[in-house]
């Protein structure tokens, strides 16, 4: 039992718990003269009136200027939760949806991108997932091979079986020639090495007097910095899927509320920040409102859930929504969507060690 629950008496919180079940699934005030019919309680809609009034001045609910009705808080809705919600097994077609996207033959990016569609597709919100966090990312191969004009296409394999392809804009023309042996030299350097390690060795070798290096050498630097450097700056932080599901929520949050949502997305940052600080977390977290600690997110909710490879925890995974959301069923969708993607990563590195 939480704080707030003890504090409240057991027919308030009945009448909570149907007050707040009502607005979640029609989103519109609920008067004292519903609950007298949804509670089955023996109360005159005045004494429904003077309980809801205390949960009122205790936090829990409020009453919008347009209705004599009221709706929970972000408090109230907490407490619905966290005491008073019973969360439903995912059904059998919205489990399998997930399963299918979550082939353990993809890659750790490609599995990611399935898991934010799969959320998405089942709950109707958006999805997002964080990139892999590995502690460190190793080089198996570097190739480059010449294209029309100054442009190489440049493939980088990182660890076991992530496979990076880009294309780099070089100050001149290099051969063919030029780029293998620029490749060998490269690989015989750095392959093996992390990621980290190498820009840093580059950058060093940048600094260095060029005309104490070779030709090859010069090559080799040039190519190399412009294929890293187009590496880290096209990394994602996470992927996100199904934004235009919010659209069907602009009677919660406003219009302008979305504007802001969806500017939260295009900057990224903040909603990585909030969901790194998940990284340490077991299990599902949830934060309601202004609790996720940005008022850009004062109208929505955010769940979200960590996944694991070999394991330890390398990422996280969640759902983006309003605050009036079908609780009992995301919730049980973001929690299995981690587990399923857990058990695709660890499957891949299992086929890979037979």
């Amino acid at each position: 039992m939480t704080k707030e629950s003890s504090a409240v008496g057991e027919r308030a919180q009945h009448l909570l718990k149907i007050l707040i079940e009502r607005y979640l699934r029609e989103g519109t005030p609920v008067g004292s003269t519903t609950l007298a019919t949804d509670s089955a309680l023996a109360l005159s809609s005045a004494t429904i009136r003077n309980v809801l009034a205390d949960l009122e001045d205790k936090g829990l609910l409020r009453s919008p200027h347009t209705s004599a009705g009221r709706i929970p808080t972000a408090q109230g809705l907490r407490m619905f939760v966290d005491s008073m919600l019973t969360v439903q097994a995912l059904e059998t077609q919205a489990v399998q949806k997930v399963k299918q996207k979550l082939n353990p033959n993809k890659s750790a990016q490609e599995l990611a991108e399935s898991a934010s569609q799969a959320l998405s597709s089942v709950t109707k919100l958006a999805g997002v997932v964080t990139l892999p966090k590995r502690e460190q990312i190793y080089l198996r191969q570097l190739e480059f091979l010449p294209l029309s004009g100054n442009r190489v296409l440049v493939i980088i394999v990182m660890n076991e079986r992530e496979v990076q392809n880009r294309i780099i804009y070089t100050d001149r023309h290099y051969s063919a020639s030029e780029l293998e042996q620029a490749g060998n030299y490269l690989n015989s350097l750095y392959a093996g090495k992390d990621l980290t390690q190498i820009r840093e060795s580059l950058l060093q070798a940048m600094q260095d007097d060029k005309q104490t290096m070779n030709k090859l050498m010069q090559a080799a630097i040039d190519v190399a910095n412009k294929a890293f450097h187009e590496s880290e700056q096209s990394e994602e932080d996470y992927i996100i899927a199904g934004e235009t599901n919010l659209l069907n929520f602009a009677d919660d949050t406003g219009v302008e509320g979305l504007r802001s949502l969806f500017e939260a997305f295009t900057q990224k940052q903040l909603i990585l920040h909030l969901l790194d600080k998940c990284l340490g977390a077991q299990g599902v977290q949830l934060f309601i409102g202004e609790e996720s600690g940005y008022d850009i997110l004062g109208d929505c909710s955010v769940i979200t859930a960590p996944y694991q490879e070999n394991g330890r925890i390398i990422g996280v995974l969640g759902v983006i929504g309003p605050t009036r959301l079908d609780y009992e069923r995301v919730i049980p969708a973001v929690d299995l969507t981690a587990k399923l993607l857990s058990a695709a990563l660890n499957a891949a590195d299992d086929t890979e060690t037979t």
